[in-house]
């Protein structure tokens, strides 16, 4: 069992809850075509937040992969083309979430509480504020 956050590129996802969450359930399908592990196939924004993401919480596989195994902040990323997918340890989950949630803020992107009951769905506003849209 992980403690799972998710970033998304804005305009992909339908904005109201039910199609958020019906978009949601097809991007865990990971059936894209490709390997889940390199930032190369997602948005120039999604790729600026992992690079500094990894930073932070490395990665456990792919070409950016950690290490340390041992290291608890080694984190578990599946990377789409619209979303990036993280599983955190549970021992992470507050600052992993204060983390990923600030850099979204940051570069721009979509945050999904995914292990949130009712679950919060942030975007950027179009004054540049970032804001809740459902969920939470």
């Amino acid at each position: 069992m992980s403690y799972d956050l998710m970033v998304f590129d804005p305009e992909t996802p339908p904005s109201d809850r039910q199609g958020f969450m019906k978009w949601y359930e097809q991007q865990v399908q990971w059936s894209e075509g490709h390997t889940y592990d390199d930032p190369k196939v997602s948005t120039a924004e999604l790729r600026a937040w992992f690079l500094e993401m990894i930073g932070r919480y490395p990665a456990m596989n792919g070409p950016y992969a950690s290490d340390d195994v041992d290291d608890p902040k080694v984190t578990d990323y599946s990377v789409g083309k619209h979303a990036i997918y993280a599983a955190f340890a549970w021992s992470e989950a507050e600052s992993a979430f204060r983390t990923m949630f600030e850099l979204a803020e940051k570069h721009r992107v979509g945050f999904f509480d995914v292990s949130a009951v009712d679950g919060a769905v942030w975007i950027p506003g179009e004054s540049g504020k970032y804001a809740r849209v459902h969920g939470g």
